[in-house]
């Protein structure tokens, strides 16, 4: 909790390299959101794919 208030404080502060350093953790918080999207959209159809295979297996274990 405390580091969040820090976090808010540095962000919240009117310095203008305080400023800077809000841009910066904005600039950084949109390419981490990229990178996961980018990933989810790579990797989510062998995902779905396994949870499939895996959801037919238990239907075929427990439905004999």
């Amino acid at each position: 909790m405390v580091s969040l208030l820090t976090f808010w404080n540095d962000i919240t502060s009117s310095d203008k390299e305080k400023g800077a350093t809000a841009t910066e953790y904005a600039l950084l918080i949109g390419l981490i959101a990229v990178a996961i999207i980018l990933a989810v959209t790579a990797l989510g159809g062998g995902i779905s794919t396994l949870f499939q295979n895996i959801a037919d297996r238990i239907n075929a274990i427990v439905v004999p």
